[in-house]
């Protein structure tokens, strides 16, 4: 049997926008799709060592962090975490375009999105086989976050809970909207637009030999998906 624990916990969805369309019907730019999204959600997971992998979400990054006996500090660390998973993010992407592929899983790249949205709450952990997994409603109330009438593409969305407690470090042009979550009711969350965050660096041109490895790659670890040895990774259900 495995032990339950429960904690106080930040959590942060990092969720890839545009994600169905750029997966396509034609088996090669489903392969390649495949790949090319595992590559920006490992960078991204890799861009934020402070927060621990829960667990990799078809499209998303589900991420936590615990927090003592007080949230200060909390909103702070989820800015600068979705800054950085950001930049790493936008610049694996232009890798990718960057190939030779022709496939729509290559070419299409450039259109995805990535967005955020964040809560803390107290979490049950129970670790399987190894694994650790986090439960909860607040779990749940983080997921449904992710389905919100936010206007622009890319935004970190916080929970009232989690601005309030540090509202006067979220930077830029704040606004509020009150989403009516499946079998939670309307609450009040709070977004900023990523670009009021960070003025990433432009991302340098790649080197043809950047180029021909990024295509090889591609190829090659997109054959087992085109073989049917592989299956795709799916989304997984919002509980």
């Amino acid at each position: 049997m495995s032990a339950v624990t429960t904690e106080r916990a930040t959590l942060l969805i990092a969720d890839i926008g545009g994600y169905t369309d750029y997966m396509g019907s034609h088996r090669m730019t489903l392969a390649h799709a495949e790949v090319n999204t595992a590559r920006m959600l490992d960078r991204m997971v890799d861009a934020a060592p402070g927060f621990e992998l829960v667990e990799i979400e078809g499209d998303a990054a589900f991420l936590s962090r615990r927090v003592g006996t007080s949230d200060d500090g909390a909103v702070g660390e989820i800015l600068g975490a979705a800054v950085a998973m950001h930049r790493a993010f936008h610049h694996e992407r232009e890798y990718v375009v960057a190939n030779l592929c022709p496939c729509g899983g290559c070419r299409q790249a450039r259109d995805l999105k990535l967005k955020f949205v964040a809560h803390v709450g107290d979490v049950a952990s129970q670790a399987i086989r190894g694994r650790r997994k986090l439960v909860g409603i607040d779990v749940i109330l983080a997921h449904r976050l992710l389905k919100n009438t936010v206007p622009i593409p890319e935004y970190v969305l916080l929970s009232e809970d989690l601005y309030r407690t540090g509202e006067a470090s979220v930077p830029g042009d704040v606004r509020e909207i009150t989403p009516d979550l499946e079998g939670i009711g309307e609450i009040r969350a709070f977004f900023v637009d990523v670009a009021d965050l960070d003025d990433p660096p432009p991302v340098p041109p790649a080197s043809w030999s950047a180029r021909l490895g990024s295509t090889f790659r591609a190829v090659g670890e997109g054959l087992p998906y085109m073989l049917g040895l592989k299956q795709s990774r799916g989304r997984a259900p919002s509980s």
